[in-house]
């Protein structure tokens, strides 16, 4: 899992971010928003991640995560990537985010992270 990882997220509603993992030695690791709209607040700074390995080829992340909303909200919450290696360098599954703020429910969809060069 070491390494930087490109990750595409698809959630159920439509919506879709990219965002970069920096998985490091450890277990620790930092996650980075790499949506053009984040530029509009000056650039997105990365957050602290965790992963760790399961079983067999399995694979879970997780760290918080701001996404904005239009052009003068943002999202806050917790991203939960659970995946398995395809490949070395291809990891897929499932990822959840859960809201900080408010009474809202988790949203759910895929993601799919390539190992970057």
């Amino acid at each position: 899992m070491t390494g930087k990882w490109n990750v595409e997220i698809a959630f159920a509603d439509g919506i879709r971010h990219s965002l970069r993992v920096d998985a490091q030695g450890g277990g620790k690791g930092t996650l980075l928003l790499l949506d053009p709209k984040a530029k509009v607040w000056g650039g997105a700074k990365p957050s602290e991640a965790t992963w760790s390995r399961g079983e067999g080829n399995a694979v879970t992340f997780s760290g918080p995560m701001e996404f904005m909303l239009g052009n003068v909200g943002r999202d806050a919450g917790t991203l939960l990537f659970k995946g398995k290696f395809e490949s070395p360098d291809v990891i897929t599954g499932e990822v959840e985010f859960s809201p900080l703020v408010g009474d809202r429910p988790s949203k759910h969809g895929t993601f799919k992270a390539t190992r970057a060069e």
